[in-house]
């Protein structure tokens, strides 16, 4: 009997482990449900700024694994990516800022076609931000770009030319950070 105890403990424990990943400081689960289908953490990283500053950790989630941009940025799939700030030099501006320069990059600086989408999108992080918030950016079919703070809904911007730009932050051509584009896309 002691030894079934230990090992339905030690089954526990490696199951427990293996149910999230470990990024940095944060502990990322490897799986998600939204719009009633779980997603898998495609792979992971930190967002960096000047080499040395650990702004947030980020993870991708899928339906299925998969490391082509092009494809996970033009899916219309339920996706979403995870980010734990994990600095205290990520405010509310500082990430307005950020998310704006993200979009203009993602877009080859041609947001008019969205720039209203963008002002509704960048209010969703108008309220303080501290260091352990959590932003989950989903994607969900027939709904749109639901973007949520600590669990909690911020709110919708619909549209598959907004999404396109929106996950293009991280996985465009020129992406916010190249070594989070690559760790999101498991490489």
């Amino acid at each position: 009997m002691k030894k079934f105890i230990l090992l339905a403990i030690a089954v526990f424990t490696v199951n427990m482990a293996t149910a999230q990943t470990q990024v940095g400081e944060v502990t990322l689960p490897n799986t998600l449900e939204f719009n009633g289908e779980s997603l898998a953490l495609n792979g992971a990283g930190i967002r960096k700024k000047a080499m040395v500053l650990k702004l947030y950790s980020g993870g991708l989630y899928l339906p299925s694994k998969s490391s082509d941009a092009k494809s996970i940025v033009n899916a219309d799939a339920n996706q979403a990516i995870r980010l734990v700030i994990t600095s205290g030099f990520v405010s509310s501006e500082a990430m307005s800022e950020a998310v704006e320069e993200g979009f203009d990059a993602s877009t080859d600086g041609n947001t008019s076609g969205i720039s209203s989408e963008i002002k509704k999108f960048t209010s969703f992080f108008s309220d303080e931000i501290v260091e352990g918030d959590t932003f989950d950016i989903t994607y969900q079919t027939g709904k749109g770009s639901v973007c949520y703070k600590n669990g909690k809904e911020l709110g919708v911007v619909k549209g598959m030319t907004f999404k396109k730009a929106l996950f293009g932050i991280w996985l465009g051509n020129d992406p916010a950070d190249s070594k989070l584009k690559k760790g999101m896309l498991g490489k």
